[in-house]
């Protein structure tokens, strides 16, 4: 018998039918070990020695693999074909190295791009041993993101309170999006015009024309400033007549893009389907482990970590007869068109991104799949086909439109289409930044053609500033500078809104005030480490080592030798100087000029106070220098103006019932406040919730809030009140002492007796309500009864006759399977319930022992509260990145 270990269930499943009764394949669920989130588990002072621990639902599976392995003649590490996947094949090794689960037992390496039978077969025909170069690259990137996590972020956390953690990679993806909104900020809008001309041809054809030259020289974009020029251009045309001076037709063709790595896919999946990174990550991974079609599992797309854009030999041949059975022969180039990546290194340059059978159309497994799956594989499949078609053709045209005296041109542009191309099953997505192809086309025109003026029509335009950044640009841009990999991306992002960073608006990512203080501080205190050259440095080191031109611990050393000195630096660095640097640097965002001629940085408060940044418990804020005499405060990132906010950083919104209603900024936040405290009395207060947008609040809005809770209506069951209102866990109903939770605040507003009615009887403890089963998987085989997915408080799991089995990280409750949930529920089933201990022995015996040895009473107690205190570890730092 021989062993197979992969990383998923879901393959494991697959595998285990193409190999046969001779093998026995099980799951490592991911990576089977990590560093401690604590201190010391990466130590620079023992040469970079690392500890690792396995948690114990890995210790589990780790026991079933190493009982598996005790009776197999070969062990094969299947694990995916990239840099984690070796590093798990890697530990899984070396954990029954240290257990004696080897013995004298062979252990291969085998790698497949996809899940079929095919590629499985010829894999595990053909192995190889593990990569070690590729582990050394992992176990330096593990060191540095360790390193960087657990020595900068408690710096942060020391000197800059609020601030949650710092990471290599992820404070520089920060950096990109705190200078973006700098850059926005900054901004100053430069106008300009430009002039169009409505034409018509000797025959009558319409066409359209721009000014490009004026007084015989050429303009330039920002030559028309002013509304006074654009008229004097209008009049120059107005007092001439125009014919064609020349005219240019030129072929053109436009190539298909490459097939999808990792970094296009995300990239197009936000701009054509608007999916985050994590999403489409997760939706590629149960496309390549696979789906049932027609009854058997099917990996559908090749492995969807890569930064390779090439085609496997059989792929291209595929493609190109499918092209010419659909589309005909004119569509297939005379030669297969080979792609190269751009990416320096090539460590994780397999395959590109392709469905494993291009002749299984998207139609043909819609019915296996769900609507987001197959939009997915649709985007992938029509890429990759297209990257095989011909070239799109078209015919450009350039006329020069000139007045009789030659001191005006015009010019008209046309574009035509002669021959789609790739462009009959595809074209790419664009970015804010790109320029779309609005073509149009030109009538027939020829030389000395006398053309009539129709209609002129000036245009004003501002610029804008450049566009916050999307999950496409960013990654987009981060691929462009080296930044991070493609297969780490996703979670890159991820990071920064789990902090509280960045948030989303409209799809952007928009900086936070705290993400922007650390950027600042990073930037004052570390520049080298946020430096988006440095970045991409350590990128491509690490790229070396597992090109095995370095040792990954010289990278380490030399590494740690800069950082640990950097650190030093700045124990004793005190609040003050953190203060300095951060109003100098952040100056324009926390004290915007809203006057000309008015010192931005002025208390509206009282006479001759300067505003400042300040640090509190609970984060920074803008107050006054002569605290506590003035007690100004307000939040950063909202205005100073006196004039529009009134004192104590307040806007007033109107009155009700003769109460004046406020909107204020306070440390914790934007508050609203009905009037003004009276003989030490407090007002009514209301902070308000943060799914309301502060842009929206006016004084309907504001004195609603202000009057919760409200009365919905009596219940018809006890005739008692049911009330609405937001409390400190957010929106709920209450009905005599009993809160159910509402899915936003607006509803707080809106709700009615039956809906408040029916919230209530779904909370009800022992009642599971209907509308949280996400999916009914079938019967359990054992006893008939029901298994379903359920939707839980801390998210998605599987139950069975109350029997509870939280789902793994990453798997979708919708695509879930009876299958798959059986070994959960297993598992779950043979562990102890919390809370439970051993039979007790009876009281007398229990008495007798304890007078006899209090001593080892004693030390039990001692011995506890030793296994308790690891629970009280610091806070984990950075992310993986």
């Amino acid at each position: 018998m021989n062993l197979v270990v992969v990383e998923s269930p879901a393959k494991a499943k697959t595998i285990n039918k193409y190999l046969g009764s001779n093998f026995k394949v099980l799951a490592s669920f991911g990576h089977v070990r990590d560093l401690p989130s604590k201190d010391g588990s990466v130590r620079p002072a023992e040469d970079f020695a690392m500890s690792w621990e396995v948690d114990s639902d890995s210790k589990k599976r780790m026991k079933d693999i190493s009982d598996a392995a005790k009776g197999a003649d070969i062990l094969y590490l299947a694990t995916d074909p990239d840099r984690e996947g070796e590093a798990i094949s890697w530990h899984v090794m070396e954990i029954l190295k240290n257990t004696k689960g080897l013995a004298d037992m062979k252990v291969k390496r085998v790698v497949f791009n996809e899940i079929t039978k095919s590629a499985v077969l010829d894999a595990i025909a053909n192995p190889r041993d593990v990569d070690q170069e590729l582990v050394d690259a992992y176990l330096a990137r593990r060191a540095l993101d360790y390193l960087v996590g657990f020595t900068l972020s408690p710096v942060l956390w020391r000197k800059l309170p609020g601030a949650r953690s710092a990471g290599r990679v992820q404070s520089v993806a920060l950096r990109l999006i705190c200078q973006r909104e700098l850059e926005i900020e900054s901004f100053k809008p430069r106008e300009y015009w430009t002039i169009d001309v409505a034409m018509k041809t000797p025959s009558g054809d319409p066409f359209m024309a721009s000014l490009t030259e004026l007084n015989g020289q050429k303009l330039d974009k920002f030559d028309l400033s002013t509304e006074a020029a654009a008229k004097e251009a209008v009049a120059a045309i107005q007092a001439r007549g125009f014919s064609v001076s020349t005219i240019e037709s030129k072929p053109a063709k436009r190539n298909p893009a490459a097939p999808f790595t990792t970094s296009t896919l995300q990239q197009e999946a936000a701009r054509k389907l608007g999916f985050s990174a994590s999403r489409t990550m997760r939706i590629a991974q149960k496309l390549y482990e696979g789906m049932d079609i027609g009854g058997e599992t099917v990996g559908l797309i090749t492995y969807m970590r890569t930064d390779g854009v090439q085609l496997a030999g059989e792929a291209i041949s595929g493609a190109r007869s499918l092209i010419a059975k659909d589309y005909g022969d004119r569509y297939v180039p005379p030669q297969p068109r080979i792609y190269k990546a751009k990416a320096k290194n090539a460590q994780e340059a397999h395959e590109a991104i392709r469905p494993t059978d291009l002749h299984r159309r998207p139609a043909e497994v819609s019915r296996a799949l769900t609507e987001e799956q197959l939009k997915l594989y649709e985007l992938i499949w029509k890429r990759t086909v297209a990257s095989q078609m011909e070239s799109a053709q078209f015919e450009r045209t350039v006329a020069d439109i000139a007045a009789e005296d030659g001191k005006v041109m015009l010019r008209a542009r046309g574009s035509v289409l002669t021959f789609p191309g790739f462009l009959a099953l595809y074209q790419e997505g664009l970015d804010d930044t790109d320029e779309s192809d609005d073509d149009r086309r030109l009538p027939a025109l020829a030389a000395g053609d006398a053309v009539s003026r129709e209609k002129i029509i000036p245009e004003q335009h501002f610029t804008e500033p450049p566009p916050r950044y999307t999950e496409a640009s960013l990654v987009r841009k981060m691929e462009e500078l080296g930044i991070g990999r493609p297969s780490t991306y996703a979670s890159i992002l991820d990071v920064l809104r789990d902090r509280s960073y960045v948030r989303m608006d409209r799809n952007r990512f928009v900086p936070e005030d705290k993400g922007r203080l650390v950027t600042a501080f990073l930037e004052s205190f570390f520049s080298r480490y946020v430096e988006y050259d440095f970045t991409a440095q350590m990128e491509e080191q690490l790229d070396e080592i597992s090109a095995g031109k370095i040792d990954w611990k010289t990278v380490l050393r030399e590494f740690w030798a800069h950082f640990s000195n950097a650190i030093e630096g700045t124990a004793d660095l005190r609040v003050a100087q953190v203060l300095d640097a951060l109003n100098d640097l952040l100056g324009p965002h926390i004290f915007p000029l809203v006057e000309e001629g008015k010192d931005p940085r002025a208390c509206p408060s009282c006479a001759d106070g300067r505003l400042s940044l300040k640090l509190g418990k609970f984060g920074a804020f803008i107050g006054c220098s002569n605290y506590p005499e003035c007690k100004f405060t307000r939040q950063l990132g909202t205005s100073g103006d006196g004039a529009s906010e009134g004192l104590n950083g307040t806007k007033v919104l109107g009155e009700d019932n003769g109460d004046e209603i406020s909107l204020r900024g306070g440390r914790f936040g934007q508050y609203l406040q009905r009037g003004e405290a009276k003989e030490g009395v407090k007002p009514p207060r209301v902070s308000i919730p943060k799914d309301i947008p502060l842009e929206s609040i006016d004084l309907e809005k504001a004195v609603a809030l202000l009057s919760l809770p409200r009365e919905v209506g009596i219940h018809p069951e006890t005739g008692k009140a049911i009330a609405a209102g937001i409390g400190r866990y957010g929106p709920y109903i209450n009905h005599d002492g009993k809160y159910a939770n509402l899915p936003s605040s607006d509803e707080v507003f809106t709700i009615g007796i039956n809906r408040a009615v029916s919230v209530l009887a779904e909370s009800r403890p022992g009642r599971q309500a209907s509308a949280s089963v996400l999916k009914e998987l079938g019967e359990h085989p054992a006893d008939g009864k029901p298994v379903n997915v359920m939707k839980g408080r801390f998210g998605p799991y599987v139950t069975h006759n109350k029997v509870n089995a939280t789902l793994p990280r990453g798997s979708e409750p919708e695509t879930f399977t009876l299958e798959e949930a059986l070994p959960l529920l297993e598992a779950k089933a043979g562990q102890p319930k919390k809370g439970k201990a051993k039979a007790a022995a009876p009281k007398k015996a229990a008495a007798k022992t304890a007078k006899k040895a209090p001593a080892k009473k004693a030390a039990a107690k001692s011995s506890t509260a030793k296994k308790a205190a690891p629970k009280k570890a610091p806070k984990t730092a950075a992310g993986a990145e």
